[in-house]
């Protein structure tokens, strides 16, 4: 089945120019190994299309059960630079927590 993955996860995020970075820390450490399987860094270009013209990199952070991606070329040039009405790094983590994921029933 499909869930949000807001669901088993809580997120941080933060904006440098056009980078957003955003960590993505699992609700409970059984959601640890569902979060690692399905959000991948090509998962998440899928998810965020065009908006996300650089690239994406993942860092494995097992000891807080969470990861970190940095995604580059992510804000239409910055909050300066930007025709977007929001361009910042705390837009990409609502819409990062947006992402369809695949679980098993018994998993969550």
């Amino acid at each position: 089945m499909q869930i949000y993955l807001n669901q088993i996860a809580h997120g941080r995020s933060g904006d440098k120019g056009d980078t957003s970075n955003v960590c993505v820390f699992a609700r409970k450490p059984e959601y640890y190994e569902i979060i690692k399987r399905e959000v991948t860094e090509k998962r998440v270009k899928e998810h965020f299309g065009d908006m996300v013209l650089g690239t994406i990199t993942r860092y494995e952070v097992p000891s807080l059960e969470g990861f970190n991606f940095v995604m580059k070329h992510a804000l239409g040039g910055g909050a300066t630079h930007s025709l977007r009405m929001d361009s910042l790094g705390k837009s990409m983590g609502s819409a990062f927590m947006r992402m369809k994921i695949n679980v098993e029933e018994n998993e969550i």
